[in-house]
């Protein structure tokens, strides 16, 4: 490794291995795309001489033919062992039904289709509590997804790019009834679940049908401190999950709780009405049975639940990944109940957030 010592008295060290491959000469210079063959070069090469040139360092291999000049100031922002900053990545604010009092976050649709900066508020709100409300929307059917497509590309599934949320005759899904629909998030029987949903509420007229949120992120973290045991096992063990109907079989294994390499939860993938059959081995059944049924107990407090009745020209935008939804019963002989529904994935959102973000 080279150490750099920087005017403030700091220290960073830079392995060889990671200056050869991250020499600007191995990368294109229009798509900025890697060209470099690290399978072509010696991990183990030394550097042969090092200097500091103006507000550069430069290098040379001792076993290769080969030299190279990196800015000081790109190896300060870059040094390993240092996540690089990410427009898109800022504190996740959890919360249970204090939101409810205090008022989900709100914007008009009017300017979120016209001006940037109120795309990137809402957007920033949105990721952050995983929940925002857009109101003020066109009284015309596919208006909910001019506002998702400032955000990026519409994710298909077999639902379609548009799906219809209302209760019709001989429906392949529990959204398309009157009944109560238990918190879920959507799709976990996708191989990767969309990101974020829009409903967009065209008619709201029946008795019932409130839409019920919860965030998963707030549960799962009172469980980790309740139950640890809980948590282990439901973000260890997977099990399946599928959707069937007369054209589609789609299946897919997936944890309840998703952790990264440090243990944050990134994902929850609940959704008890199209879990599959449980495959798990008898000996560890009970034991997973008694987590699962801790984690839905707790959703099923008022504790963790809003609960809005939307209105005709309002939407809901929620991380799907993250904030389980659900609806009261509503009876559709006392009014017309009608939403329209799209996703779009996380990286196309956070992808969004980062242009706007450096404009």
């Amino acid at each position: 490794m080279i150490q750099l010592i920087w005017e403030d008295g700091s220290r960073n060290l830079f392995p060889f291995i990671w200056l050869r491959d991250n020499d600007p000469q191995g990368f294109h210079p229009q798509t900025l795309e890697r060209q470099f063959d690290i399978a072509s070069v010696d991990v183990l090469d030394s550097i042969d001489s090092a200097e500091i040139q103006g507000d550069r360092l430069v290098l040379h291999w001792m076993h290769e033919n080969h030299s190279a000049s990196y800015a000081l100031q790109w190896l300060r922002d870059n040094q390993p062992g240092m996540s690089l900053n990410d427009p898109a990545d800022f504190p996740v604010r959890l919360w249970r039904n204090e939101l409810q009092q205090q008022g989900v976050a709100s914007s008009s649709a009017a300017n979120i289709l016209i001006d940037d900066v109120a795309l990137l508020s809402w957007m920033r709100d949105t990721q952050s509590y995983g929940l925002s409300i857009v109101d003020n929307i066109a009284d015309a059917s596919h208006a909910g997804m001019d506002i998702a497509k400032r955000v990026g590309f519409l994710r298909e599934t077999n639902f379609g790019v548009e799906f219809e949320v209302k209760s019709k005759p001989n429906p392949n899904n529990l959204a398309y009834t009157s009944s109560e629909l238990p918190l879920h998030t959507d799709l976990t029987n996708q191989e990767v679940p969309p990101g974020y949903q829009f409903l967009h509420c065209l008619a709201n007229e029946a008795e019932g049908g409130q839409s019920v949120f919860c965030d998963g992120f707030a549960v799962a973290a009172d469980l980790r401190e309740s139950n640890p045991e809980a948590f282990e096992i439901l973000a260890t063990v997977s099990i399946p999950f599928r959707f069937q109907d007369e054209e589609y079989d789609i299946r897919s294994r997936k944890t309840v709780i998703n952790v990264d390499e440090n243990g944050v939860v990134y994902e929850i993938c609940f959704n008890t009405h199209i879990a599959g059959i449980f495959d798990l081995a008898p000996e560890i059944m009970e034991t997973y049975y008694l987590a699962y049924q801790a984690y839905k107990r707790l959703t099923q407090q008022d504790k963790y639940q809003i609960k809005i009745k939307l209105n005709a020209g309002e939407m809901a935008v929620f991380d799907n990944r993250r904030v389980l939804h659900g609806r009261t019963a509503f009876d559709p002989n006392t009014g017309y109940r009608h939403l329209q529904g799209c996703y779009v994935d996380r990286g196309e959102f956070e992808s969004r957030l980062r242009m706007l973000s450096s404009a």
